[in-house]
């Protein structure tokens, strides 16, 4: 189990609306399920002889005597609740999911006891367009996420009866080598012959790029299906491998299968699996209904995002409201509310708890907004910086306006952050260095080192209109 701290929430939620934006311009609906099901709905659906039943799962019997489990994947609970409430009786189905699942397997990169999943499922479907709309809004996913370094793996596990015939010779090829098996393929051979091929063992490679392949038992209604999801993905020039080792070890498991798989992430590679699962829901208790679908890792992505640092996080913030005297600050929510009124959208974090002005735009800096507001009762804190400075080493330190709220009688100026503020803006600073000229509202500031001279004005508050249009601005 790990913690999502608040620095690293900007990377996932960056992720989740990406998902979400793409799913909703293909016309995937969210449901949401709960996590915690009836242990025999993952027995009926994952089979009780693979590892994620037998070893992996979070299992508990409640008060009642039940037998309940932390999920650890979502189509079953995706299937049980579209039977549960009728979305399955003649009519088809476009859905999407998103949540923590749970399996008590060794931890590595990527891979973790809780985990998250996005998992999408159709329903009522059973030609190859939905397979290769599942595959092409994947692919349209990565171009969003900037990810341009996954491969497309694809393959067809044929009809039941075609992997019926199959396995028969799987079993008959390996137990003609059965010296060669490690201790999880033997187990594998009478229960769950065709994962034998999905072996990580590194001594079996051999055994396994000489066993039988699927393709020779296929008929013309399944070759045919492959053969339409191949074409539409050359058509939109959506490049794959197809993987004749690419199985998946259950019954109602069909034709298409499919990943995406990446070597940023070492032994872990598999960032999104899919395809179609035809006999779920009749295993389920349903009517025989066509499905296809598929789920990917959101620990793998986001690890993947932070490795490639390519798409720039949007702010926390736009801006850091500062407080300067007892006045400015007793009215400083209020102000905060009318500027969040005003400019839809506006991240704004008011500074609370009092303070000096310089310990004030210090938390500005570790806030990393682009903007500070300061809002002040003294006549010194209503000056801003120039819009246009003077040519040298501070040239293009700041490009700034003093803005006021149209509703409220506090004069407030914005100044974009470049270097720290703490350094530059502190009141000592300012009291120093700012002197009236010839009594009119210009002042001239500068500093004892050798630095360009600054101009600035006096802004009254009578001024408005700029003011949000500047916060707009930074906005967008």
């Amino acid at each position: 189990m790990h913690d999502l701290l608040p620095d690293q929430s900007p990377r996932w939620q960056f992720l989740e609306s990406r998902v979400r934006r793409v799913l909703a311009r293909y016309g995937y609906q969210e449901m949401r399920m709960p996590i915690v099901e009836s242990t025999d709905l993952f027995k009926r659906s994952i089979g009780e002889v693979t590892d994620i039943v037998e070893k992996e799962m979070y299992t508990f019997d409640d008060r009642n005597g039940d037998s309940l489990t932390l999920r650890p994947e979502g189509t079953a609970g995706c299937v049980r609740a579209a039977l549960e409430h009728g979305l399955l009786h003649n009519q088809t189905q476009r859905v999407w999911y998103q949540g923590p699942m749970f399996r008590h397997e060794r931890p590595q990169k990527g891979r973790y006891r809780q985990f998250h999943q996005v998992g999408v499922e159709t329903f009522g479907m059973a030609g190859p367009d939905i397979d290769a709309e599942l595959i092409l809004m994947s692919a349209r996913l990565w171009q969003e996420l900037g990810l341009q370094d996954l491969q497309l793996q694809l393959n067809t596990l044929g009809s039941s009866e075609e992997r019926a015939r199959y396995r028969e010779e799987l079993v008959a090829y390996f137990s003609a080598h059965l010296d060669r098996l490690d201790e999880d393929s033997r187990r594998r051979l009478e229960s769950n012959p065709l994962r034998i091929l999905d072996t990580k063992n590194p001594d079996m490679a051999d055994l396994v790029a000489a066993a039988p392949t699927l393709d020779a038992y296929l008929g013309e209604e399944s070759s045919a299906h492959f053969a339409a999801i191949c074409g539409i993905l050359d058509q939109a020039g959506v490049d794959y491998v197809v993987n004749p080792r690419l199985v998946r070890g259950l019954d109602y498991y069909s034709r298409t299968v499919f990943e995406w798989v990446t070597d940023r992430l070492g032994a872990q590679g598999t960032v999104c699996a899919g395809g179609r699962f035809d006999g779920l829901v009749g295993h389920l208790g349903g009517r025989p209904t066509p499905a296809a679908g598929f789920a990917m890792g959101m620990e793998r992505l986001v690890a993947i995002l932070e490795e490639l640092d390519s798409e720039p996080l949007p702010p926390r913030v736009h801006a850091y409201l500062v407080l300067v005297g007892e006045q400015a600050q007793h009215a400083g929510l209020v102000l905060a509310e009318q500027l969040r009124a005003q400019v839809r959208g506006l991240r704004l974090l008011s500074h609370c708890g009092g303070g000096s002005f310089k310990s004030q735009f210090k938390k500005a800096d570790r806030s990393e907004a682009g903007l500070a507001l300061m809002s002040a009762g003294l006549p010194w804190a209503t000056i801003s910086p120039p819009c246009t400075p003077a040519p040298g080493p501070m040239s293009t330190m700041w490009s700034a306006v003093a803005i006021a709220s149209s509703s409220c009688s506090t004069t407030i100026t914005v100044l974009p952050r470049s270097r720290r503020w703490s350094r530059v803006w502190s009141r000592r600073w300012l009291s120093r260095w700012c002197s009236p000229m010839d009594g009119s509202s210009r002042m001239y500031m500068t500093p004892t080192r050798p630095e360009p001279i600054w101009l600035a004005r006096r802004m009254r508050c009578a001024s408005p209109p700029e003011s949000v249009s500047a916060l707009r601005s930074s906005v967008r």
